[in-house]
């Protein structure tokens, strides 16, 4: 898990994919196209939410942690643990992003060690 979350190179795919999906949520919610690029303190206060900012060393900056969230959630797809319609159905259900993420990584996370 240590090394997924780790992977700078699933992180730069994963950037992609997670403001993908986030777009797509926002897009079902409010019913016209919309692009939207997610904040980095968005993904680190889910990481945190989620209980997955212990697995990172302990001087990892915000930046680094959002890196991780989207390492896992694009190892996540790839791997078959979770399709984009699950992303985007967990993310258009909650009104503050952070809290989506959150469920989106635990729900990742469940899927995993199961």
């Amino acid at each position: 898990m240590q090394d997924v979350l780790k992977d700078q190179h699933l992180a730069v795919l994963g950037d992609a994919y997670v403001n993908f999906v986030y777009s797509l949520a926002l897009s079902k919610k409010v019913d016209k196209p919309v692009g939207k690029k997610v904040q980095s303190w968005i993904l680190a206060k889910a990481l945190r939410k989620a209980g997955l900012r212990e697995l990172l060393p302990s001087r990892v900056d915000r930046h680094r942690q959002a890196d991780a969230a989207e390492a896992l959630m694009i190892f996540a797809w790839v791997r078959g643990f979770v399709t984009i319609e699950e992303c985007v159905s967990i993310l258009e259900k909650e009104e503050a992003p952070d809290e989506g993420f959150a469920i989106l990584l635990r729900t990742i996370l469940k899927r995993i060690r199961f």
